[in-house]
Parts: structure tokens; C-alpha cells; sequence
């Protein structure tokens, strides 16, 4: 037996994905509440890969989505840009962890982390030729990256997780962080320099922080549950 039967149909979900965003968004507005999946299941990886970039474990960043998720949901009709969905979605984000993160120094359960330049080809360019089945496999070697990525400092890391893992234009990363373009480049070069070369070589964005399409739908039934039982 189902426990939620909200979900859209895939060969519905389908059709709504081939909608412009800005029109999702007036749908959802207008009562139409469970088009919000679509855009809850889109923006699902980016949400993630800050999340984990933040180093909170697995449970965490599902908690840390959903309450973004809801926030966004209950603020929809306050955006006045609705163009910016993206942008202000992960604001949203960003702040809940970052809220989280400071509840938890308070608390002595996480220590003090330091504080965030750019070439404009992403680190980790896709490549059709990949051996698929090695990549997706290989967990462990998947891991060594995660763990790389962690060791930068937050400032550098959060730049370099929302241009290269989640493809943000340097304007749309500059105004997720209330900071300068200028900034944004200073900071993805310098989290760039701190990687090691051959983890430049050997992986594409895929390989880290996967979010796997499992866990995507119990975040969108998490979510879809709650608003549509409010």
C-alpha cells in the first residue's frame, strides 16, 4: 500500500517538466499544488550537494531540504521575481543550514570551521567516453573525493559547490552568497588550487555528493505530505 498518492504520474511529470518554470511556479500559486514535485525533484541534487557541502550527514541534509522545500512553498507567492526561483530557492537553503551549522557550535557538537576564483570552464568536465560502470561502482574512490572537497574551508567550498557541482552562473552564485562576482572568482580559484590535479582528471560532477533517485522521492513525499495536509 502506498503511503503517499500525491506523486504525479511519470508520464504526467513529464509533460510538466516541458512547462517554462515561471508558469510551474503561477500553477502552484493558484492552488494547483501538487505541480510543486516537478520543482521539488528538479532542484533535489543542488539542494543536496550544499547540504553535504556543508558536511552534515545524509539524514541531516533530507531534514535540511525538506524545511527549505516548505519554506519556499509557504513564500511562493511572496517572490516577486519569480525568474529567480533557483537562486532564491537556494538561498533558502543556504540559510537553513547555515543556521543549523551555528546551532550546533553553540551546542560544542561541531568545531569552528574557517571561512570562500574561476576559470570559466567548470573543474569537472563531463565525458561521453567514461566507463559508466567504473564510476558508478568505484564508491570508495567516490568517497576520497567527497572527503577532498571537505577539507576546504567553507567559504571556498560553498563557491565551488554551487558553480562546479551545481553549474550556478558566477551572477547567480554571487547573489546566493550576498557577495561580488569578483569574490565568486577569487574563491573558486583558490578552492580549485586546494584540490588535488588528479581529482580533476579522473571525475565528473555526477561522482560526488550522487543523490540517489531513491532518496528523491521520499523527499518529495516528505514534502508534498506537509503541504498539502496544512
Amino acid at each position: 500500500m502506498k503511503t503517499f498518492n500525491v506523486l504525479i504520474r511519470k508520464d504526467i511529470m513529464t509533460t510538466y517538466r516541458q512547462l517554462p518554470e515561471v508558469e510551474l511556479i503561477h500553477r502552484v500559486i493558484s492552488g494547483d499544488i501538487a505541480l510543486f514535485e516537478v520543482l521539488i525533484r528538479k532542484y533535489n541534487p543542488y539542494l543536496y550537494k550544499i547540504g553535504r557541502s556543508y558536511r552534515f550527514n545524509h539524514e541531516d541534509v533530507q531534514d535540511l531540504m525538506q524545511d527549505t522545500f516548505i519554506n519556499a512553498y509557504q513564500n511562493l507567492s511572496k517572490l516577486e521575481k519569480k525568474e529567480y526561483f533557483k537562486t532564491w530557492l537556494i538561498r533558502i537553503m543556504l540559510n537553513e543550514c547555515y543556521k543549523k551549522r551555528h546551532k550546533a557550535i553553540a551546542r560544542k557538537e561541531v568545531a569552528t570551521d574557517t571561512f570562500s576564483y574561476e576559470i570559466n570552464i567548470p573543474m569537472f568536465l563531463s565525458n561521453s567516453n567514461s566507463d559508466t560502470e567504473k564510476k558508478v561502482g568505484n564508491r570508495e574512490l567516490n568517497s576520497v573525493i567527497e572527503n577532498a572537497i571537505q577539507e576546504i574551508p567553507i567559504n571556498y567550498r560553498m563557491v565551488f559547490s554551487l558553480r562546479e557541482l551545481n553549474g550556478l552562473s558566477v551572477l547567480e552564485t554571487a547573489k546566493a552568497l550576498n557577495i561580488t562576482e569578483t569574490n565568486v572568482k577569487v574563491r573558486l580559484n583558490r578552492a580549485k588550487a586546494l584540490l588535488r590535479k588528479e581529482v580533476e582528471k579522473m571525475y565528473t560532477p555526477e561522482d560526488i555528493f550522487e543523490f540517489n533517485l531513491v532518496y528523491c522521492d521520499a523527499i518529495v513525499a516528505r514534502v508534498m505530505e506537509r503541504i498539502t495536509n496544512k
